[in-house]
């Protein structure tokens, strides 16, 4: 695998990322949560890309992956701003796909800077997560503590370990929803959500399809899919999704 390429933002972050050079409108690929740019479908979506010669960037924010910095000092603002400098090393209009937490940012992007963005294809898309999905689901136990302390460690299924919750990331993503407020969403947006996600739940997509407003938007529930959504099917799904946006 080829070493990635660094970028420091304008607040000193260094950047790792992989750029793919193709046609446009090209593919930015946003992760999720503890993730990084070498998981399944970043890869995946990189490749075909590649093979159909189509632009494609994948990256990491800080405090993930190859990214400088530490995950528990990092937050949503952080990684937004990750993402529009990671947005900037693109030309022209970019299809954004975002998974989970990278749902988020390409919702926050996309309010911010829709003239930069083509289209918008969110993967189990986690708006609002720190809000809906943490703190509104903690304990009086650990929000105590959160308070007190200014981290817990929250159990996970994809880490033994858990992973550091701290008040920061709960404050600040406070600063950053985008189910309170009018979104609208002048380009085409494509939801894609599985059915057995105990992460996402389904009501939650709903939540999002009915408050965004824009011209067209769409919702795809994929029946028995988990949170994921990595099967062959499922990630043929998100390219074919993606490219029907680049290619209307």
């Amino acid at each position: 695998m080829t070493e990635p390429s660094f970028h420091e933002t304008p607040q000193a972050r260094r950047i790792a990322y992989h750029q793919t050079p193709g046609t446009g409108p090209g593919i930015v690929f946003l992760g999720g949560f503890r993730s990084d740019m070498t998981g399944s479908k970043a890869l995946y979506l990189e490749e075909r890309a590649r093979a159909e010669g189509r632009a494609f960037l994948r990256f990491d924010y800080s405090g993930h992956g190859q990214s400088s910095g530490r995950f528990q000092d990092g937050c949503i603002g952080d990684w937004l701003a990750d993402a529009r400098a990671a947005l900037a090393l693109t030309t022209g209009p970019q299809i954004l796909i975002g998974s989970s937490m990278g749902g988020w940012m390409a919702l926050l992007l996309a309010r911010a800077l829709p003239e930069r963005v083509a289209g918008l294809v969110g993967v189990a898309a986690a708006p609002d997560f720190t809000e809906d999905l943490m703190w509104a689901t903690a304990t009086a136990a650990q929000r105590a503590e959160l308070v007190e302390k200014g981290q817990i460690t929250q159990p996970s299924d994809y880490d033994p370990a858990g992973y550091p919750i701290t008040l920061k990331l709960i404050e600040d993503g406070r600063a950053n929803l985008v189910l309170r407020d009018p979104l609208h969403l002048p380009m085409p947006v494509r939801l894609l959500q599985g059915t057995a996600d105990t992460d996402v739940p389904v009501a939650h997509a709903l939540r999002l399809f009915d408050h965004a407003t824009g011209p067209d938007i769409r919702l795809t529930l994929i029946k028995g899919a988990d949170h994921r959504l990595s099967t062959t099917e499922c990630l043929t799904l998100i390219w074919d999704t993606a490219k029907g946006l680049a290619s209307p």
